[in-house]
């Protein structure tokens, strides 16, 4: 029994070397982004034989960003660009980062299946739902329209710490952050899912991928663009630039020193080499060939800061993002 235990030892001290030889990438955020990184993570790390070991969280885009400033992570996912307050505590603690958009997302509102009278919703309908001045007071649907049902109006959407929230909100609403505050409020997608799909009167707003999961228990609503049209979120949609303004692009920051870790630099490599398919696979669109490619050109020279001036823009061309001269 004794020699059983001292070889249960041995074997311990065994695995907890092969553990602590691992070399390990450390990375946290947006929830939305999640999917995308992961795989490509679980790609990396078979291609490496387990020689690294890539840690994927989920804390929100601002969540994510307040650990990345601190130097706890490698890579920062990101639903939208980083904030003026962020870009002040990065630089605060000395730290410099890489914006690299990695794919596009289409923006999703969802409903219950069991919903017979929504058909498509315009931009102006969701302001009248989820704007400041509806707190408290826009509590039905018939009173967002006339043509709908007498029935409790039950909203679910992303948490403040989500850049979902962020960009959502600066879509409808015309500024970022700015929304009634009493609905169902997460940073975890499976959460408003889940809340959704359990009420008959309730709307909600994601990732198109987390949709996508779990069409069956849910039903995508058509959104009136600009143009006048009402079009179904899907990657096709995206890729023809017909689902305005709820496509965004997405992202991950790259710390500066992280970038001298040869563990960081290959899975960066890897992500910006093998990331397109591999976001295609878990249901988001695929930058162009060219934009993955000026991505790496970027990411190699060190351009460090945000095309952003701190702030979201709805609309935005990546191409034209990359060529511009980041500020930090």
């Amino acid at each position: 029994m004794k020699s059983l235990k001292i070889a249960a030892v041995v074997a311990g001290a065994f695995v907890s070397a092969s553990v602590f030889a691992q070399a390990l990438v450390k990375i946290d955020g947006s929830s939305t982004v999640f999917p995308v990184t992961e795989a490509v993570a679980e790609d990396f790390q078979k291609a490496k034989k387990g020689s690294v070991r890539v840690t994927v969280g989920i804390s929100g885009t601002g969540g994510g960003f307040k650990k990345f400033c601190r130097g706890e992570t490698d890579i920062s996912n990101a639903s939208r660009p980083i904030q003026a307050k962020e870009m002040e505590d990065c630089a605060k603690a000395g730290i410099k980062y890489i914006e690299l958009p990695i794919a596009f997302d289409a923006l999703t509102v969802v409903i219950n299946p069991k919903n017979d009278w929504i058909k498509q919703l315009t931009i102006a309908e969701l302001k009248t739902m989820w704007e400041p001045g509806a707190q408290g007071k826009i509590t039905n649907w018939k009173q967002v329209n006339p043509a709908w049902p007498d029935k409790p109006l039950k909203l679910f959407g992303a948490g403040a710490d989500s850049g979902t929230f962020d960009y959502f909100t600066e879509a409808v609403n015309g500024k970022a952050k700015s929304s009634r505050g009493d609905f169902t409020a997460s940073e975890d997608d499976n959460v408003l899912v889940q809340g959704v799909s359990r009420d008959n009167n309730a709307l909600g707003f994601f990732g198109f991928a987390y949709y996508d999961e779990n069409k069956g228990k849910l039903k995508a609503v058509p959104i009136v663009n600009p143009k006048g049209k009402a079009v179904m979120p899907s990657l096709d949609a995206v890729m023809a630039g017909e689902y305005e303004p709820l496509a965004r692009p997405i992202f991950i920051y790259v710390s500066a020193k992280s970038m001298d870790k040869p563990e960081v630099k290959e899975f960066i490599e890897y992500y910006l080499k093998e990331g397109g398919k591999l976001a295609k696979e878990v249901k988001y669109v695929p930058l162009g060939a060219a934009d993955y490619k000026h991505a790496l050109e970027n990411f190699q020279k060190k351009k460090t800061g945000t095309a952003f001036g701190g702030h979201s823009e709805v609309g935005v061309k990546v191409s034209d993002l990359l060529k511009r001269n980041p500020k930090e």
